[in-house]
């Protein structure tokens, strides 16, 4: 973690961070929308399939699949509890696969990009392989929805030591490569200070193929999550992300689990479910000035 990007503040010390209408958490559900190529053509530090030799067709079988059926199953259970989702979008998505975006659109998804492909890490980039990447997400992101770019979350989190930098450096607003709290926080770049909105590893159903954990256990962990912040937030707000992925998720014999866990969550009125960009513009306009004057300094 690069030390210079954030100062040390213990949570327990800072000022009040207050949601709209004095909610104690932030909610924002963030599916991952991903493309892998069947033929990855960058190999670089890490191969991006498992089983070799290429064409890995079990992995990428599956993770069509999200895009294919996963995808829309979700639909079906986000919708039902009304929750607006910011995507981490492998921008190749929205150029492949225009009923993804139309349906998106229709539902008026925020996206922050997640690289182009999700089988191109930027390990070893140079800047101006990574500039390149950022600018081509934002080009793209621009015709194709109307809207600025506004979110970064480097694919599989690959982020080189300039990320931040060339990040910011592009327009971009807020970054998601880094898991060390439960609060918005400005990150140093060499162009001024960039928001880092909580991701989380944790709360990311990965989980179900990293670990010996199926979906009943993460929907539990979810629950638990959720109480420990909600409990935590009646003193200083909180962020909470649920990381989802459309080929574990989307599953059939998972997708139960998910509405259990959201229906959970929205049982409570003061929590508030929204997106990052929500976040984003709630945090700069009302603590990111009060958390820079306890770090004592302009971050």
């Amino acid at each position: 973690m690069d030390p210079y990007r954030f100062g040390y503040s213990p949570i327990v010390e800072r000022p009040k961070l207050s949601w709209p209408n004095n909610a104690r958490v932030a909610v924002w559900v963030c599916p991952n929308i991903e493309h892998y190529e069947y033929l990855p053509a960058e190999v670089r530090v890490r191969n991006p399939w498992p089983r070799m030799p290429h064409p890995d067709v079990l992995g990428y079988g599956g993770r069509d699949y999200g895009n294919r059926v996963g995808l829309w199953r979700m639909f079906e259970v986000l919708d039902k509890h009304s929750i607006r989702c910011t995507v981490s979008l492998s921008m190749s998505v929205i150029e492949m696969y225009p009923e993804i975006l139309e349906a998106m659109e229709a539902r008026r998804w925020e996206y922050m990009s997640h690289g182009y492909f999700n089988t191109r890490y930027h390990w070893g980039y140079a800047p101006e392989e990574e500039r390149e990447v950022i600018e081509h997400s934002k080009a793209t992101h621009l015709r194709l929805t109307g809207r600025k770019l506004r979110g970064w979350f480097s694919p599989a989190v690959s982020n080189t030591l300039n990320t931040p930098d060339i990040v910011k450096e592009a327009g971009l607003e807020y970054f998601c490569d880094f898991y060390h709290d439960d609060q918005p926080t400005p990150l140093a770049t060499k162009h001024g200070p960039l928001i880092h909105v909580p991701y989380s590893m944790d709360l990311n159903d990965a989980m179900i193929y990293r670990q010996p954990v199926e979906a009943e256990e993460f929907a539990q962990m979810i629950i638990d999550h959720f109480d420990t912040v909600y409990r935590e937030g009646g003193e200083n707000g909180r962020v909470m992300c649920l990381a989802l992925h459309p080929y574990m998720m989307g599953a059939p014999h998972r997708l139960k689990h998910l509405d259990r866990a959201l229906s959970y969550i929205r049982k409570h009125k003061d929590a508030w479910v929204c997106t990052a960009e929500e976040i984003l513009d709630w945090y700069v306009a009302n603590g990111l000035k009060p958390y820079q004057q306890h770090l004592g300094k302009e971050a």
